[in-house]
Order: structure tokens, then C-alpha cells, then sequence
């Protein structure tokens, strides 16, 4: 008797942990995700800002089991500083060498929960052909309806700071300009079909 009750209770928590949400599939929206970034020109005399503007990608997102995943490609080739000449130098060799590395990815886990929101995310970008870990900090994070597509959309607003020398784009050190790169990244992501 003992044992068919066990059975039944195991078997009954195997089939309820089973009705448990499962992680939900979000993909980029790549009209409402920019990354953006503040770079220093010539040790302080001006911050220059910029943005890519194409982006694509998935996020992972599971409320209930506290976890998630983010898998973002950035097409470097879509910076824009809003000046045509920075543009394509940043292209070139001397910066971003977008012939040899035209996309930069981020790779991470959804982490810090409060609330059932992540509130950072531990993860790895590679940018430039180097691979380091890049922490971003979420300052806001919603997930909703959107009333004009009636979609379940998630969007969040990150940031971190890195040093652009770790990843091999070091121009302008010479001259005396700062390493340090703060990024700003606005993201949107719609519920898969």
C-alpha cells in the first residue's frame, strides 16, 4: 500500500511539474532594438555617440522558472555616427575592420530576478574576432501585449561599460583617447509563432 502511494504521489508531482510554463521564444524586433554607445574623441575634448542599426536575434524568457537565454547578432557594418566620413573609417582597418569581422554577437543568461524580472544578464560578446565576458545591467525589463500588433512583446533597457582596447579596437590610444566605451542597448523582442 505504501509503495502504490508513493508511486501515485511521485507520478502525480512528475505530471503537475509538467503543466509548469516552459520558456517562451522571443525574436528581435529590429525596428525597436538599437544598440547605442558614447566613445571618447581626443582624452576629453568631445564624447562622440553612435549606434548600429540592425540587429537580430532571439531571447528565451521563463517568468516562473527564473531563467532565460539572449542570442543577439549586430551587423557592425550598420554603425552610424551620424557623420558619412566616420562612418567608413570606423569600417575600415583602422576600427571595426568590417571586411574581416562585419558582425558582433552576444551570447548570455537572463539573471538577478526580482520580481519575476531579470534584471541583469551574464553573457560574452564577441566583437573584432575576440571573445570577452560582458555583463549587461537591465534598468527596466515588461513584457505585455503590444495594442497595435496585439502580440506578446518583451522590450528592456541595458547597459554596460567595457574597454574597446580588450577587444583588439584600440584607435586613437595613441592620441590619447579614453578606452572606455559605455553601451546603451534598447531592445524589443515579439512572441515567436
Amino acid at each position: 500500500m505504501k509503495k502504490q502511494t508513493l508511486s501515485l504521489i511521485v507520478a502525480t508531482l512528475l505530471g503537475t511539474g509538467a503543466a509548469f510554463a516552459a520558456p517562451v521564444t522571443y525574436d528581435i524586433d529590429p525596428t525597436h532594438t538599437y544598440p547605442s554607445f558614447e566613445a571618447d574623441h581626443m582624452g576629453g575634448l568631445s564624447v562622440w555617440r553612435g549606434k548600429l542599426n540592425s540587429s537580430s536575434g532571439t531571447v528565451t524568457y521563463d517568468k516562473e522558472g527564473k531563467t532565460g537565454t539572449v542570442d543577439i547578432r549586430i551587423d557592425v557594418t550598420s554603425i552610424d555616427f551620424g557623420n558619412d566620413k566616420l562612418n567608413e573609417h570606423a569600417k575600415g582597418p583602422d576600427i571595426f575592420d568590417v571586411a574581416k569581422f562585419p558582425t558582433a554577437t552576444y551570447k548570455g543568461k537572463l539573471a538577478g530576478f526580482k520580481n519575476g524580472a531579470p534584471t541583469e544578464v551574464d553573457g560574452t560578446l564577441e566583437l573584432h574576432g575576440v571573445t570577452k565576458p560582458v555583463k549587461l545591467k537591465i534598468d527596466s525589463f515588461l513584457c505585455k501585449p503590444n495594442p497595435m500588433n496585439k502580440k506578446e512583446t518583451c522590450g528592456a533597457d541595458a547597459s554596460a561599460t567595457l574597454n574597446r582596447e580588450d577587444f583588439g579596437v584600440s584607435y586613437g590610444k595613441a592620441f590619447g583617447f579614453k578606452q572606455e566605451v559605455k553601451l546603451q542597448i534598447q531592445v524589443e523582442a515579439v512572441k515567436a509563432d
